[in-house]
């Protein structure tokens, strides 16, 4: 607090009459580059750009301007430069003054909205991971500490806020790349009254990637909610929702094999929703409704179906029965593949309705009822451009939405450069850019685009299939230039296409994209009676009532950009572009392969391009006298006619050349970088001359001054230790109470570093004697809290495991070679090692397997051995050969089973005489089974 990090990396003490500026770092633009990518000398060099990309990110400096865009890298730690006190510095002051900041970006747009009275939007992009989530976070807590508050109006900043954990929770998952990835688009409104106040907002949420609902790729997880609500949730919730605290049990929580993350804290997470169900105005009933929906989508992809005798599909279990039909009860004649295709089509249409139908919730909250006129500013979070191994029909819209973007950025650039020049009286000269109107015009073209072509595909008559789209797609825009598929391309090209896949040059690069899949229109009727409130509200009768087929998920997601995009052009823009610095989140580590890439397709060179294709640097006749009048006789001190006059009689004297410079009504514009930078060093040279005589002198004395000071404390305090030495035995006293505590803070800080790690660490750093008690003090302490860090690192399985071993131990201590050897080996929980044929796997289904283990059955005839399975699940032994099922014991049919006194390791199952029958037909002699068990000891 009270420190900032200045341009030049170092720390500076924070004065009320901050006059520094943009300028102010370029004596450092050899260390730390320039703040603004538009004063590069090379700007239309990619490797310049990283250079000066990396400069900066080594020096933690994360942010970097292209004029009013901001460009962040994310820095994978935590920096000091998002306090209370940042965010009054960059309060009200002109942009160029501090640093580039996210918060400039803020108080800018919030600046010039109350001034000009109109709306504005910030679009935050960029990749998974590259830090949009917590962009679009911490520009709402700048509004929410630095704006005009009463009491009524701090209840709308809690719930602006606190919509954001809610939506995380319900939209946001683990990822390769991110801990917290954003899964859809969001767009907020901040709505503000005549005051600058706060006072309302509004949620627009786009493309919510339901396919994570019944699959996850290794390594991800499904939405947060889910762990959260099994982590987090009272007994009383889980019992009634019918579930258990193990994420493990559900089969749409496990495909990424990484339930439990140690980064995430679900049970605490979980508080936070919970707080936030109840500012944001959340009923019980609501909340009662939407966890239940949560539940019954982990219950449904619990639902296994068997074939029955007429090829449908039936289900044995009905358990997870019970715990849907709270929500709907499905009944379907179909065969097990489409059973499994509608369960899964079922739990993604009512994940995603009922996240459209949260954020609507949540706009209720936020809704202002003022009818009097609000300005607003947007903040669009919306996901970046991606290339993935697969590219599905989800991530054709997202790179979709990039193209749309991209083409609006470039717009709005150019347009406000045309503006400027023309406000400024200055000749604006057309600069050629990569127009991607014909990239967008392929997917979204009225009849042509491939949008309608897939509507097409789903209207006409017959059975509309994936293959079937790929040819429509190869015969309607078989010959635009920026479309292949593997029919179409070359030799060289074909090998890298699939035949189900078809290829997009985007303004980015190339994407192949997946066509299978494109089809899918999930069935809702049966949920229109639903039991439950929310779902009821989501699948509405009258839906069914119309006879016209719905819009494809393609179409209404291009409707709702199509929709975004007017909103964005009625609006100011503002831009932060994030940037991923590598693919491992490791602070420091700047990958230039990845960077470079997104570089590119985030559009950054050609924004550069069409920023700088005029003048370099550009600022208002009264700043740039007030910072260089030194350098010219006639303007220093003081000049006293008009600001544009001054600089014309300054950059006269310094000797700009008329192509270095053109003067506009109300700003000076300098066309090369080299220009501005001889100016700021011949200003800094000037700055050292003017101050170094007068000031030599009495720097010499106050240096002098500060060294005897300094002798003269190291005196007394030397003195003062010598004489705590010698009554450092005494009670505490003014002699050696220094010493004293001395003694205590080396003995403490080293016993920092030797602390015991572990409970079997005993070992104890020897204290000196005034620290004995407290010493013995300490290490109990310390062997408490390892003890409880032990015990509560202990997880169920683990605790399962240990109290197996114990029941183990009380068996076999003293009765088994070897005992003492095996103490400290974990307890098996599982000998299901052996693979089990699937056929034998589907006969015994119902039952729970518990043990597997090879074995020999000895013939009767000739004792001749033959290998077999043996099963043991929790009802019945099964004798299983191949995929064929031998024999099946219930165990309620045994006898008894002993074992040889010989060291051969037999095993006996004795059946009872009256099964005799059963017994000989599985060649078992005199009512017995012999099996040699050679896993069993």
């Amino acid at each position: 607090h009270g420190v900032k990090l200045s341009s030049l990396g170092k720390k500076e003490e924070v004065e009320d009459n901050t006059d520094e500026n943009m300028e102010g770092a370029l004596i450092a633009r050899d260390r730390v580059g320039v703040q603004d990518f538009v004063l590069l000398d090379s700007h239309t060099s990619e490797t310049a750009f990283l250079n000066n990309l990396r400069k900066r990110y080594q020096e933690n400096l994360i942010y970097t301007y292209i004029g009013t865009l901001l460009v962040s890298v994310n820095p994978y730690k935590e920096l000091d430069i998002y306090t209370v006190t940042q965010m009054q510095l960059y309060r009200g002051v002109n942009f160029f003054e501090l640093p580039p900041h996210l918060y400039a970006i803020a108080d800018n747009a919030y600046r010039v909205m109350c001034s000009e009275y109109n709306n504005h939007f910030i679009l935050i992009s960029g990749e998974s991971g590259a830090g949009k989530t917590e962009a679009s976070k911490k520009i709402l807590q700048y509004y929410a500490v630095t704006c005009p508050t009463t009491e009524q109006l701090q209840i709308v900043r809690d719930r602006l806020l606190l919509s954001n954990p809610v939506l995380e929770a319900f939209g946001n998952a683990k990822t390769l790349r991110n801990d917290n990835s954003s899964r859809f688009g969001k767009y907020m409104d901040i709505q503000f009254d005549f005051k600058g106040a706060p006072v309302g907002g509004h949620i627009l949420s786009y493309l919510i990637e339901k396919s994570r609902v019944v699959h996850q790729n290794h390594g991800e997880r499904n939405f947060h909610i889910f762990y959260q609500l099994l982590e987090g949730g009272d007994k009383d919730l889980l019992c009634w929702l019918g579930l258990e605290r193990n994420p493990q049990k559900y089969a749409y929580l496990v495909q990424g094999r990484c339930a439990k993350v140690f980064s995430i804290n679900d049970k605490n997470d979980w508080k936070i929703v919970r707080k936030a169900f109840s500012i944001i105005d959340f009923t019980e009933k609501d909340i009662e409704h939407l966890f239940g929906i949560v539940a019954s989508v982990l219950h449904l992809g619990n639902i296994q179906f068997e074939e029955d005798s007429n090829g449908h599909a039936i289900i044995r279990d009905g358990t997870q029965i019970k715990w849907i039909s709270k929500v709907a009860f499905l009944r379907y004649p179909l065969n097990v593949d489409l059973a499994f295709y509608a369960r899964d089509a079922v739990a993604k249409a009512i994940y995603g309705r009922t996240f459209t139908w949260l954020v609507n919730k949540i706009n209720g909250s936020l809704a202002n009822k003022d009818s009097t006129r609000k300005t607003v500013i947007g903040l669009l979070d919306i996901y970046g451009f991606e290339v993935l191994d697969t590219n599905s029909f989800e991530q054709f819209c997202i790179n979709y939405c990039n193209e749309k973007l991209q083409q609006l950025l470039i717009e709005m650039t150019l347009k406000a450069e045309q503006e400027e020049y023309e406000l400024e009286g200055i000749e604006w000269e057309p600069i050629p850019y990569f127009n991607n109107k014909i990239i967008c015009d392929l997917v979204e073209q009225k009849h042509k685009g491939i949008i309608s072509i897939l509507d097409e595909e789903c209207l006409r008559p017959g059975e509309a299939t994936d293959l079937s789209f790929l040819e429509k797609l190869e015969e309607k825009v078989g010959d635009h230039a920026h479309f292949v598929t593997r029919k179409l391309a070359d030799q060289k090209t074909r090998k890298s296409i699939d035949w189900v896949d078809f290829r997009l040059l985007h303004y980015a690069g190339e994407v192949t994209y997946c066509a299978v899949g494109s089809f899918s229109l999930p069935p809702f009727q049966v949920l229109c009676n639903s039991k439950n409130g929310i779902i009821r509200e989501c699948f509405l009768l009258s839906e069914l009532d119309n006879r016209r087929r719905p819009e494809t998920v393609a179409t209404q997601f291009k409707n709702s950009l199509m929709s975004l995009i007017e909103i964005l052009m009625s609006k100011e823009p503002s831009y932060v572009r994030c940037i991923k610095p590598n693919e491992n989140k490791e602070p420091g580590k700047f990958d230039d392969y990845l960077i470079r890439h997104q570089v590119k397709y985030l559009g950054l060179m050609e924004h550069l391009r069409v920023r700088r294709a005029g003048f370099a640097y550009r600022r208002k006749y009264e700043l740039f006298l007030q910072r260089y009048k030194s350098l010219c006789p006639a303007t220093w001190p003081h000049w006293h006619g008009p600001a544009a006059e001054g600089v014309e009689r300054l950059i006269k004297h310094i000797g700009y050349k008329p192509e270095e410079y053109k003067l506009g009504r109300t700003k000076i514009f300098i066309r090369f970088p080299k220009t501005l930078f001889a100016t700021e060093d011949a200003f800094e040279f000037r700055k050292h001359l003017l101050g170094m005589v007068p000031l030599e002198a009495c720097w010499r004395g106050a240096l002098a001054r500060k060294e005897a000071k300094k002798r003269t404390w190291a005196v007394q305090i030397i003195r003062k230790f010598i004489n705590g030495f010698i009554n450092r035995k005494k009670p505490l006293c003014p002699e050696n109470i220094e010493f004293v505590k001395l003694v205590q803070y080396k003995y403490f800080m080293k016993l920092r570093d030797h602390v015991p790690k572990n409970v079997l660490d005993k070992s104890w750093l020897q204290p000196p004697s005034i620290l004995e008690e407290t010493s013995e003090m300490l290490q109990k302490i310390c062997i408490r809290n390892l003890v409880r860090k032990y015990c509560r690192g202990v997880t169920a399985e683990r605790k399962v495991q240990l109290q197996q071993k114990v029941v183990a131990s009380a068996v076999f201590r003293g009765k088994k070679e070897g005992y003492l050897q095996s103490i400290n080996q974990p307890f098996m929980d599982t000998r299901l090692k052996n693979d089990i044929n699937p056929k034998v796997l589907q006969l015994i289904q119902g039952e729970k397997i518990k043990y597997v283990t090879p074995v020999i059955k000895y013939d009767r005839n000739g004792f001749k051995a033959r290998d077999r399975l043996l099963v043991l699940t929790q009802s019945s032994a099964y004798v299983v050969e191949m995929a064929k099922i031998k024999q099946k014991i219930d165990y309620a049919t045994l006898k008894g089973i002993s074992t040889s006194n010989l060291s051969d390791g037999i095993v006996v199952i004795h059946v009872p005489e009256d099964n005799k029958q059963k017994v000989e037909k599985c060649n078992v002699a005199t009512g017995s089974l012999w099996l040699e068990a050679r896993s069993w000891g």
